[in-house]
C-alpha cells in the first residue's frame, strides 16, 4: 500500500486489510515473513540467519505456483509482443502479451530452487542461503519487469523503470552485502542458545 497506492491508504487506511481486494505484493509479504522469523528465532533459542537459511531453499517451490496460479487466473500479464508464443489474455484486450507469469515461475520458482538447492550440498556460511535467495529473487524479479506490463496507475518512472524493479534493487544488494559479509564473518554453524532456567534463591 505504501508503494503502489499511498493516496487510497492515507483516504482510507482499512483498506490495508481489505486483501480479498487484492494488491498483495511480495515484498510487504517478505517484511512478514522476516518478522515472523525473527519472532521464532527468538522464541525457539536459534539464530535468526539459521531459520532463514533453512526456510530460503523452500520459498522457491511455493513462488513457483503461485506465479502459476497467476497465470491460470489471467492476472499480472506481461507487455505487448510479437513473439510466438505471446498470449491473449482475457481483460488484457485483444493483442497477445508475454506470458510473464511463466517467466517468472521458470527463474523465480524452478531456476531459483536448484541454484538454492545446489548451494546447501556444499559448507556455506550462515546468511549466505538467505543472501543468495534475497539476491537471485531480486535480480529474476528485476530482469522479468522488462516484459511485465507495470501498474496502470504508476506505470514506468522516468519511462524506463518499474516499482517492481525499484524495490527489488535493494533486495539485490542486500543479498549481495550479505553473502560478503557471511563469508567474511566465516561461521560455518548455527549458533543454538541454550535458554537456561535459574533458581531463585529463597
Amino acid at each position: 500500500m505504501i508503494f503502489y497506492n499511498f493516496d487510497l491508504f492515507i483516504q482510507d487506511p482499512t483498506y490495508l486489510f481489505k486483501v480479498w481486494t487484492g494488491g498483495m505484493s511480495f515484498h510487504g509479504g517478505l517484511l512478514g515473513v522476516i518478522t515472523a522469523m525473527f519472532w521464532y528465532a527468538k522464541r525457539n533459542g536459534r539464530t535468526f540467519f539459521g531459520v532463514a537459511d533453512f526456510i530460503a531453499p523452500l520459498v522457491p517451490f511455493g513462488l513457483g505456483v503461485g506465479r502459476l496460479g497467476n497465470f491460470m487466473n489471467g492476472e499480472l500479464w506481461g507487455r505487448v509482443t510479437e513473439v510466438p508464443w505471446g498470449i491473449v489474455f482475457p481483460g488484457a484486450g485483444p493483442l497477445a502479451r508475454h506470458p510473464s507469469q511463466l517467466y517468472q515461475m521458470a527463474l523465480e520458482g524452478i531456476a531459483l530452487f536448484l541454484i538454492l538447492n545446489w548451494f546447501i550440498k556444499k559448507p556455506r556460511p550462515l546468511g549466505s542461503v538467505s543472501g543468495l535467495f534475497l539476491a537471485g529473487y531480486g535480480t529474476f524479479r528485476f530482469l522479468v519487469e522488462y516484459v511485465r506490463e507495470p501498474d496502470a496507475h504508476l506505470g514506468l518512472y522516468g519511462g524506463f523503470i518499474s516499482m517492481g524493479q525499484i524495490l527489488s534493487l535493494p533486495m539485490i544488494i542486500g543479498g549481495i552485502l550479505m553473502m560478503v559479509w557471511a563469508y567474511k564473518r566465516g561461521q560455518f554453524t548455527d549458533e543454538v542458545k541454550t535458554v537456561s532456567k535459574k533458581k531463585k534463591a529463597k
